[in-house]
């Protein structure tokens, strides 16, 4: 039985019930009451302003570390003095430190754990905790730390949900779901993909596409993404890509190097499960920032495209015709994932989305070099793509958010969507039935170690 029952309450002449499809029941444990559907819309308006806000903060970041006023990050940051990067993420590294150290003891008994909450726990969320993480995530973001720039406003959207769940006395079933809403909201807003987010809630943080998960999940995303409008813009994020046409050669493509990614996703989420359990903590982590910072700030000497989120590395990636050096491609795909785990084992926190794209998109960049040479005939950025949704999928293990969000963030994919789905499909089977961890599971803190749990682990909100 749905709570509350339909308007109507006579059957079909066939006298089957109107709650028989799956998908169409199961929130008598979590009633869409009218109180809940009030915070929905209370939980997008404040998601939106917060994700504008978190994006306001990281812009003026960056603009202040690299010297740059116009433009993306990736051109300031090439543009950059190398002495310039360096002393940047050194500084960063520095405030973050001695940041985080202080916050996590001052608020030891406080979750700001987005997904454990969702997961285990009654979806309750620190805001105060929460936001200051939040903060300082998009400060070492924005200095050039290789995390995703997501995390931030993706936790303040489950802590405001939290916030008006306590306030308005829902249950903690409602809790949970409104939390896990405010969080994928949370993505939708900054990246301007609305269906993404509602999925980012149902697929990943709720594990559900039931209708009652579906529409308030749909209703808050969009609402915060309007909301954040008021800042950030209503383009595409990669909105100069070509419509690739489909081809045959980039179908086959797709069947050969889905079980590559599937394969490769594995170790690297063994690689971020690994350095979340043994990342800094306590007084390790007042030097540990400025010493993993410093390390990154050298290699970007070199190779610059490694900072931040990899938005600029994907973009280029996805615009490829094959003209980079084979050296230069393999070189990136290798050092991405190592210095975002260097980051995160630093104990700093930050979002995974964006790192994990680009790092799909380089291998594609990579793998389709390698194709052209047997099988010529479509750009190498149409690869890239293909590739990167694989990429999201098998390491999110969220095969519909990965082809949703690809779709939404360049507005031109969809020509590509048999691939897409065909290497997803593939790399998200071989990294589930191989391994079946996550990004976001591997890095649930361990139940035996309260200090994990409670005091130190900021991961739900910094995962994605």
């Amino acid at each position: 039985m749905r709570t509350p029952r339909p308007l109507l309450g006579h059957r079909l002449p066939s006298g089957r019930g109107a709650t028989e499809q799956p998908n169409a029941a199961g929130d008598a444990e979590t009633p869409l009451t009218a109180t809940f559907w009030l915070l929905v819309i209370a939980t997008g308006i404040a998601t939106g302003l917060l994700g504008a806000f978190m994006m306001w903060l990281l812009h003026g970041v960056q603009h202040l570390a690299f010297g740059y006023s116009s433009g993306t990050f990736g051109p300031g940051v090439r543009h950059a003095a190398p002495g310039r990067r360096l002393l940047a993420l050194v500084l960063a590294g520095a405030f973050a430190g001695v940041a985080w150290f202080w916050l996590r003891r001052l608020t030891a008994a406080e979750s700001s754990d987005l997904d454990d909450q969702i997961w285990t726990g009654d979806g309750t969320l620190s805001f105060r905790r929460s936001l200051g993480t939040s903060v300082l995530s998009e400060v070492v973001v924005g200095a050039g730390a290789s995390l995703g720039r997501e995390a931030a406003p993706k936790l303040m959207g489950g802590a405001a949900a939290s916030a008006l769940a306590r306030w308005r006395g829902l249950s903690v079933s409602q809790r949970r779901l409104l939390v896990a809403c405010g969080g994928g909201a949370g993505m939708g807003a900054v990246y301007n993909v609305p269906l993404g987010g509602a999925l980012i809630t149902a697929e990943l943080l709720y594990g559900s596409l039931a209708l009652p998960v579906i529409l308030p999940a749909l209703a808050c995303s969009w609402i915060a993404t309007a909301v954040s409008w008021v800042y950030l813009p209503t383009a595409a994020t990669y909105a100069d890509l070509p419509s690739y046409p489909l081809r045959a050669t980039v179908v086959v493509f797709a069947l050969v190097v889905g079980p590559i990614i599937g394969l490769l996703s594995v170790g690297y989420i063994r690689l971020i499960g690994w350095v979340s359990h043994y990342r800094a903590s306590g007084r390790i982590l007042l030097v540990a920032p400025l010493a993993a910072f410093f390390v990154l700030g050298l290699v970007a000497l070199a190779y610059p495209q490694v900072l931040g989120n990899g938005k600029d590395l994907a973009h280029t990636a996805f615009l490829s015709h094959g003209g980079e050096t084979f050296a230069l491609v393999l070189v990136l795909f290798a050092l991405k994932p190592l210095v975002t785990a260097m980051c995160l084992g630093s104990g700093v926190t930050g979002g995974l989305f964006t790192p994990t794209m680009s790092t799909g998109a380089i291998l594609g960049v990579v793998l389709g070099k390698i194709w052209v040479q047997m099988w010529p005939g479509s750009p190498v950025g149409a690869f890239a793509i293909v590739a990167a949704a694989a990429a999201i999928g098998a390491a999110m293990q969220t095969p519909l958010s990965a082809l949703a969000l690809m779709i939404e963030l360049t507005r031109t994919t969809d020509t590509l969507i048999v691939p897409m789905i065909a290497a997803t499909v593939l790399a998200t089977m071989v990294a589930r039935y191989l391994d079946g961890y996550s990004i976001y599971s591997s890095r649930l803190p361990a139940p035996t170690a309260p200090e994990r749990l409670h005091g130190d682990s900021e991961a739900g909100g910094e995962r994605l």
